[in-house]
């Protein structure tokens, strides 16, 4: 006996054991009553026994295909589950999304994203693991991750990225007597108590020649890793600091002022997935919504 059964005589032979009429299954299937009759005549032919017997004018299924019913019943529902679950695929409605971030992104800009993109799309769910440049690098690379937001991105040839450059501000505590100025210079921050990122970091690097060329030496106080730890430090008047607007903007209500750095000092943050993968099109789409959100941010 083969068992290459075809879904058509399935439902057929679904159909008529519900109507107990070839005519009435013909027109829920949409197809005629000799096609029917023909798909439960090769059906009952490849399984080797008889389907239905007539009785009283119905046709009522035999023992042996009674057997195969609940079976059949199953395989037909989780074929609807399936096409339901490609529709809301391709609408963009279903799928699991992971995302590999900074420590400070999952603690300040990318909760509000990520709730506005899964509030859209019920049926999507999410991983974020925050972690250092490296790692997650690595688990790009690893392709255990479908995108990653991160910096200090050199390139490599098993990832895509974008990178996007973010204007950097100087933080200060509200009252603060350099908020009167437009813009803070390394000579306003002479005599100030500084917090910075890691001095490995390119951030860092770029910053520092700015001050070698002013002829100023920084005051460093605090080596933070974290552009959120600057923040909290700088509130908790600790001293002040040149970080991203981006998290510079999230502590506008907490006390936290900014004015703009100069010369300019972009901060560079990348945008990367694995190369050798398809993105499904949840991945893709929201990367273009964190992309987006970043445009009122962007360095000239």
């Amino acid at each position: 006996m083969s068992t290459r059964l075809r879904l058509r005589q399935l439902e057929a032979l679904d159909c008529v054991a519900e109507t107990g009429s070839m005519t009435r299954a013909a027109e829920l299937l949409g197809i005629s009553q000799p096609a029917v009759s023909r798909l439960l005549s090769d059906l009952s032919a490849e399984v080797g026994f008889q389907l239905f017997d007539r009785q009283g004018g119905r046709l009522t299924p035999t023992q042996e295909a009674r057997f195969l019913l609940p079976d059949i019943h199953r395989v037909l529902e989780m074929l609807d589950h399936i096409g339901e679950v490609s529709r809301h695929l391709n609408d963009r409605k279903a799928g699991h999304l992971r995302i590999a971030c900074l420590p400070g992104f999952a603690t300040s800009h990318l909760p509000g994203i990520m709730a506005r993109f899964l509030a859209d799309r019920p049926g999507v769910t999410a991983t974020i693991e925050p972690d250092r440049p490296e790692r997650i690098l690595e688990w790009i690379v690893g392709e255990q991750y479908d995108c990653g937001i991160t910096d200090s991105f050199d390139g490599h040839p098993a990832v895509d990225s974008k990178t996007i450059l973010i204007r950097s501000v100087c933080i200060l505590p509200t009252g603060h007597p350099l908020l009167a100025k437009p813009r803070i210079t390394p000579e306003n921050l002479a005599e100030e108590r500084l917090i910075h990122t890691r001095r490995d970091s390119a951030f860092f690097r770029e910053l520092n020649e700015q001050f070698l060329a002013a002829g100023v030496e920084m005051n460093s106080i605090v080596e933070a890793r974290q552009f959120t730890a600057a923040c909290e430090l700088v509130l908790r008047g600790v001293g002040l600091s040149i970080i991203s607007e981006l998290d510079a903007a999230g502590y506008g209500a907490r006390g936290l002022e900014f004015r703009p750095f100069a010369p300019a000092v972009p901060h560079r943050l990348a945008l990367v997935r694995p190369i050798h993968k398809h993105p499904s099109m949840i991945t893709l789409e929201f990367m273009d919504e964190f992309r987006d959100s970043l445009r009122p941010f962007e360095a000239c």
